[in-house]
């Protein structure tokens, strides 16, 4: 049976470790196989966060396509919040923005889920793609017509 790492015992500590490890400069004592897997860890968790903004802006624009009626300050105000949420992720992760079209598709593909749960709509009441451009959904002044 392999003995815990401290990696997996104390992540907290762990991460302390090898800072400290690295701004030495003692690579040889470093976990660097550790540390790039948790780097690239980093990477996904961000990519997993604009898809998940990404879902939230698209639940609020589908429900507000089909149900006009159903319009409310909640709503508006969710999609303004997360058009700004979207905004300075990006500005944070600007590696992102390519991956903006396959992150819409993902987004879309749970969007479409949460929609049909939260509005009772059957699936086809939807669309299948995405009909919006990341520019369109991005613009406050954007809001989906109803269909």
């Amino acid at each position: 049976m392999p003995i815990p790492s401290l990696r997996t015992q104390d992540f907290h500590a762990w991460a302390e470790q090898q800072a400290a490890l690295l701004r030495a400069g003692d690579l040889a004592h470093a976990d660097i196989a550790g540390i790039a897997e948790e780097i690239e860890s980093m990477g996904r968790s961000e990519k997993r966060e604009l898809v998940n903004r990404l879902a939230v802006l698209l639940l609020h624009l589908l429900k507000r396509q089909a149900q006009p009626m159903l319009r409310g300050h909640s709503w508006r105000l969710s999609v303004k919040e997360q058009r700004l949420r979207l905004a300075a992720h990006l500005a944070d992760n600007p590696s992102l923005k390519p991956l903006l079209p396959a992150a819409i598709a993902e987004a879309h593909r749970l969007a479409l889920v949460a929609a049909e749960r939260e509005t009772g709509l059957p699936e086809t009441a939807f669309p299948t793609v995405c009909p919006w451009s990341a520019e369109q959904m991005m613009d406050e002044a954007f809001w989906p017509a109803p269909d």
